[in-house]
C-alpha cells in the first residue's frame, strides 16, 4: 500500500518536515516537569510557540466559534479526554477545514492535526492525549475563508509522556489492529440524520519518555503517524499525530452519512508499520 497523499503530497515527506519541527519546538525535552513548569510561569509560552508552529499566520480569538473541552483536573495524565467541536452562530456557513492541536507543554506540543474532508459535515473530534504538567491545551481552527482562530483550556497534569505503558496479556488483540464503530446521534431538531464513528488502534504510541522497568532504559518512540479515513470514496478526515496521543489511539468524530456502503481506513507508524482495514456501513442504526 502506497503512502501518497490524495492530493499527490508525500505522506512520508510531510510527516518527515514535521517530525523537524516539532523535534525543534521539544529542545530540552528530557528537562524536569517542574523545571519546565517555573519557567513557563515567568512568562506564556504560546505566543512563541503559535509562531513556530504556524509562521505569518494571526490567530484570533475564536472563543465565539470553537469549543475546546477537558477535564482541570484529569484523573490519569497518560489518557486525558480532549473534544474540539465547532460552535457557529446560526446562519455562519463557513466550515472548518483544519484543527491543530497542541498541548503547550509537552515535549511534542503538537498532538494532531485533523484535515476535515470537504464534504464530510464533520464539526466535533475527540480523542485522547497524554499531559507531561499543568498546560495550556490549544486548538486552532483554519476555516473555509482562510482565517485562523484559536481557543484554549488548562489542564492540570503531570507525568503522562513518561507513565508506564499498558501490559496486556498474550492474548490480547495485536499490534495494528484496527476497530471501527458507528453510531447515530441527534441533530438540532432531535432527528437521527447524523451519525459519528470511532476509529481505534491497538498500538503502544510510546512517547520516547517511558522506561522499560526491567531494563530501566527509556523503551523508543514508536507511534502512530497518520490516519485517513473514507466514507465509500469520499474523504472524511485525515489526521496527523505523534507521540503526545494516548496509548491505543481513538478518534471520535461526527459527520453527514452518504449512501456508501463501506469505510476505508488507512495508516501508517513511526517504524514504518502500515494499517489498513475496512469496514460496513451500518444498515440500521
Amino acid at each position: 500500500m502506497g503512502a501518497g497523499r490524495p492530493d499527490g503530497r508525500s505522506i512520508g515527506r510531510e510527516c518527515a518536515g514535521r517530525r523537524a519541527v516539532l523535534g525543534a519546538l521539544a529542545g530540552g525535552a528530557l528537562a524536569s516537569p517542574r523545571v519546565r513548569a517555573a519557567s513557563e510561569a515567568d512568562q506564556d509560552a504560546w505566543p512563541a510557540l503559535a509562531a513556530r508552529i504556524f509562521p505569518n499566520r494571526v490567530l484570533e480569538n475564536g472563543s465565539s466559534l470553537l469549543v475546546i473541552e477537558a477535564p482541570s483536573r484529569p484523573d490519569d495524565a497518560a489518557v486525558v479526554p480532549v473534544t474540539v467541536h465547532a460552535a457557529f452562530a446560526a446562519g455562519d456557513a463557513r466550515r472548518i477545514w483544519k484543527i491543530t492541536l497542541v498541548i503547550d507543554a509537552n515535549p511534542s506540543p503538537v498532538a494532531a492535526t485533523f484535515t476535515i474532508g470537504r464534504e464530510s459535515g464533520v464539526s466535533r473530534i475527540a480523542t485522547f492525549v497524554r499531559v507531561n504538567s499543568d498546560s495550556p491545551l490549544h486548538a486552532v481552527a483554519e476555516l473555509s475563508d482562510g482565517r485562523m482562530y484559536a481557543v484554549a483550556r488548562t489542564v492540570q497534569a503531570a507525568g503522562g509522556c513518561s507513565a508506564p505503558a499498558l501490559r496486556l496479556p498474550a492474548d490480547a488483540l495485536p499490534l495494528g489492529t484496527l476497530r471501527f464503530r458507528e453510531v447515530a446521534v441527534a441533530g438540532p431538531s432531535g432527528g437521527l440524520g447524523r451519525r459519528e464513528a470511532q476509529v481505534m488502534l491497538r498500538h503502544p504510541n510510546a512517547s520516547g519518555l517511558q522506561m522499560d522497568p526491567v531494563s530501566r532504559r527509556l523503551i523508543p518512540a514508536d507511534f502512530l503517524q497518520w490516519l485517513r479515513i473514507w466514507q465509500g470514496d469520499a474523504l472524511l478526515l485525515t489526521v496527523e499525530c505523534g507521540a503526545s496521543i494516548a496509548e491505543n489511539p481513538a478518534f471520535r468524530f461526527d459527520f453527514q452519512p452518504n449512501a456508501a456502503t463501506t469505510f476505508r481506513v488507512e495508516g501508517a507508524d513511526s517504524e514504518g508499520r502500515q494499517f489498513s482495514g475496512s469496514f460496513q456501513a451500518a444498515t440500521s442504526i
